[in-house]
């Protein structure tokens, strides 16, 4: 005796017309970290296939990922010279900035996006300019360098910013500075709700950006609070972002859904380093069918309710879509 839940499975066709979620090359975009010289690609160890690129490198990288039919990126800047301010990040002739005109020259139909933050750029590792006293991130001044380094990136061509340092009242902050610089058309994209999270320990070694002391947690969100997650998210929407996001995904698609029902904004989650560490590494241990676990594990993001998937996953995924 067959159910009308058995019915429906028993034909493939018929399963492929009942599925409800679904997953696009259209649905990603792919981080790109970008280091100065020429030549260079240098493999991560422990994030195997995702590289440290000079901009020449990055060039190429874009002309294969247009291939497969991406066409969004999040850029990562590692500069030669960091400072207690991340001064690279603001100047004009900076790693991204420098980046950001190269890409949009050699790939104008590419959509550029940055990611907004000082971590890469300073001495100390932090996400903005430290208070000695409090031995933590000063606010107010790392939202005054925030509005300086979102119109530094807007002006080298970038399509979107995304202010990942959780910084509070970054969005209005940032809102003001690009529309008082004239770039009232380029949106934000904010890492909205953002966890101090041991799944970022390998994306800390491509970008370079371990602190020197201490950690996170005293700005970015306590992974036990889910109310103050949805908050976190909902004050930014009122601020004036136009994307919100999650990070980590994987371990927080309960606050992806809840997100997802109390905003109406487009919400994206961030595939990180350490989500995408283990696949790899599991993989290369033989224990599961990498392919099958990873595309599961895409539909799970879209499931929970993300409409943007930020993943180094991209362009093996894009390969299994493309295929079918």
């Amino acid at each position: 005796m067959f159910t009308r839940f058995r019915r429906k499975r028993l034909n493939p066709v018929l399963r492929n017309l009942l599925q409800e979620t679904h997953l696009r090359v259209d649905d990603f975009i792919y981080p790109l970290f970008i280091k100065s010289g020429e030549g260079i690609k240098k493999e991560v160890a422990s994030m195997p296939g995702v590289f440290q690129m000079s901009i020449d490198e990055i060039i190429k990288e874009c002309t294969e990922l247009k291939t497969l039919g991406i066409y969004a990126i999040i850029l990562f800047g590692i500069p030669d010279t960091k400072d207690s301010v991340g001064s690279d990040a603001m100047c004009d002739h900076g790693i991204i900035a420098s980046s950001i005109r190269a890409i949009k020259k050699a790939h104008p139909d590419m959509f550029v996006v940055t990611d907004l933050c000082f971590c890469e750029y300073t001495d100390h590792g932090h996400c903005g300019v430290l208070d000695p006293i409090l031995e933590t991130v000063d606010n107010d001044i790392t939202l005054s360098n925030l509005q300086k380094q979102a119109v530094v990136h807007a002006k080298a061509g970038a399509d979107m910013i995304a202010p990942s340092g959780m910084m509070d009242g970054m969005i209005t902050a940032i809102r003001k500075g690009l529309d008082g610089g004239g770039f009232s058309h380029i949106p934000i994209m904010s890492y909205s709700t953002k966890f101090a999270s041991a799944y970022y320990g390998p994306f800390r070694d491509v970008a370079e950006s371990s602190p020197s002391f201490g950690d996170r947690r005293s700005y970015q969100m306590n992974p036990a609070n889910r109310k103050e997650a949805i908050m976190e998210s909902l004050a930014d929407e009122a601020e004036g972002a136009d994307i919100l996001m999650v990070k980590p995904a994987l371990a927080y698609l309960d606050i992806v859904r809840d997100i997802k029902e109390n905003s109406s904004l487009p919400l994206a989650v961030y595939n990180v380093s350490g989500e995408y560490s283990m696949l790899k590494m599991a993989a290369l241990a033989g224990v599961i069918d990498y392919n099958r676990v990873m595309m599961e594990t895409m539909i799970g993001f879209k499931r929970a309710g993300a409409d943007i998937i930020i993943s180094y996953h991209a362009k093996e995924v894009a390969l299994l879509l493309n295929k079918k």
